[in-house]
């Protein structure tokens, strides 16, 4: 008797803090996003070791008290860190956190931060309900007036804020495509990014595999502003339309926009684009439920969230909603590989 009691006082005790995190869950994204405005992550890697808060304030022109009581709360959850410079004063340094706050780091995560929190992206999430409850529009259609395409391309600043984000997303995962399954792009001389963005993906996979021709396919107003790279050719279109021809077909983080219906339509111009006896697409996305101890199953079940707030159809798929998709789409086998990122690499041959 005396154990459970034990117990039921360690759970009361657990779940007074888990509820307060829940109710002030907003502040540390908050928190995050301001030192990222603030440029502190940049500052502190500029100087080349630990600023004092005197410091940071005066290169970044902050009020410094109130700079500080940022620091407290972001080195509390180990996003700085404090170190000392002296006898009598202590400087905040990074930790391997916060240089992924660091925006020109090969490894940032800034934009994609600012990018999801900023109001256009938060505001949907206050219609969750209303979606669950199946009334009215998407909730990224009830906070802004119109769905997610058509507002990027009515503001180009919140495109452009996109773009930079999916590229954060590019130098994690593809990296991880390159070390994990190289083979996937062995034989091929030419590869189709379709929904490409600014190039990140492929920019990246041509450096790897020079052999390759890339083709960055997007909306027109999209490739119109992609930076431009040798071997990769911005080719503007409509993927429900068209898919430019090529050996392979590459889709990162485009699918689980969509529900199945126009999935089907999308892989089915995917499949008209290839070889059929060779070719071949190459979906990086999640796949739930494949990965049970993947720490990294939490973020696949998050973005599915995300994907019911900010599309009108899109999801996360598990295997057997893959299978269901790629064989409605007349491909007649995939392959699974997983990566060290959220995704997972599938190969689908018509």
């Amino acid at each position: 008797m005396g154990d459970v009691k034990v117990r039921g006082v360690e759970e009361d005790s657990r779940v007074e803090v888990d509820i307060w995190n829940y109710v002030f869950g907003y502040v540390k994204i908050a928190a995050v996003k301001c030192a990222i405005e603030l440029g502190v992550a940049d500052a502190i890697e500029n100087h080349g070791c630990p600023m004092t808060v005197s410091e940071l304030s005066t290169a970044l022109g902050c009020e410094p008290s109130r700079l500080y009581r940022v620091m407290r709360f972001l080195v509390h959850y180990q996003v700085f860190k404090e170190e000392p410079i002296s006898q009598d004063s202590i400087g905040y340094a990074l930790t391997p956190l916060s240089r992924r706050l660091v925006r020109d780091g090969d490894k940032s995560m800034a934009a994609l931060i600012l990018l999801l929190s900023c109001p256009v992206m938060l505001q949907p999430f206050n219609n969750l309900s209303a979606r669950v409850l199946d009334s009215g529009d998407s909730p990224f259609e009830a906070a802004n007036g119109t769905d997610i395409w058509s507002y990027n391309e009515a503001n180009p600043g919140h495109s452009k804020l996109i773009d930079e984000g999916m590229a954060c997303d590019a130098r994690v995962a593809v990296p991880a495509i390159i070390e994990g399954c190289p083979q996937v792009f062995d034989g091929l001389e030419s590869l189709v990014d379709v929904g490409g963005g600014n190039g990140t993906a492929l920019t990246l996979l041509v450096k790897a595999f020079p052999w390759i021709r890339g083709i960055n396919f997007d909306l027109p107003y999209v490739v119109a502003v992609a930076p431009k790279f040798d071997g990769i050719e911005n080719v503007g279109g409509d993927m429900f339309e068209c898919v430019p021809k090529a050996d392979a077909v590459f889709l990162k983080w485009v699918l689980h926009d969509w529900g199945d219906e126009e999935c089907i339509k999308i892989l089915k111009k995917c499949r008209e684009a290839i070889p059929k006896d060779k070719g071949k697409v190459i979906i990086v996305d999640a796949v739930l439920e494949e990965h049970k101890d993947d720490k990294l199953d939490f973020l696949r079940l998050t973005l599915d969230m995300v994907m019911m707030a900010h599309t009108n159809k899109g999801k996360e798929r598990s295997f057997k909603e893959w299978s269901h998709v790629l064989k409605e789409a007349g491909f007649t086998r995939f392959s699974v590989k997983p990566i060290h990122a959220v995704q997972s690499v599938i190969e689908a041959y018509p």
